[in-house]
């Protein structure tokens, strides 16, 4: 080949291979993830809160299990509780509550116990609740609602 049509076809091939930018994709929505917590509540003597993370219409509800205030000083530290967790999610007037029971102990440090993600349509209300008992105490579960505004 000449250097004249070697030339060329590289001209050719180079022409070819610029490429022109398609116009931008419009960007994904962002589907954020929401947080917010009920009333706290105190429950076999533990500081107890129910909270949900809300992403988009799916809804994961989750109880918290702490101390109901920091120990004294030089106090020892607290003795293991055996308790017994309850935790309750329902989609308000659509569906029976899926409920799970967890056993946990507790020595002291905040333990946190999580449901499975329920799924709603916008508009739904989740209503979740969440009990902790310790013999001999009962259960005073705590109540926590939400409404998907989508």
């Amino acid at each position: 080949m000449n250097r004249l049509a070697l030339l060329a076809s590289t001209a050719l091939v180079l022409a070819l291979c610029t490429i022109t930018p398609a116009a931008a994709a419009p960007p994904a929505a962002v589907i954020e993830t929401v947080a917010s917590c009920g009333n706290s509540g105190l429950q076999a003597g533990l500081a107890t809160r129910l909270c949900a993370e809300v992403t988009g219409t799916t809804i994961t509800f989750y109880g918290k299990v702490g101390l109901a205030g920091p120990p004294s000083p030089g106090s020892p530290q607290p003795a293991v509780k055996e308790l017994l967790t309850t935790l309750s999610v329902e989609v308000v007037g659509a569906a029976p509550p899926q409920t799970q029971v967890k056993p946990l102990l507790f020595a002291g440090a905040t333990l946190e116990v999580r449901a499975p993600a329920v799924t709603a349509p916008c508009g739904a209300t989740v209503r979740g609740t969440f009990g902790v008992a310790a013999f001999p105490r009962a259960a005073n579960p705590v109540v926590h609602e939400v409404t998907l505004g989508c």
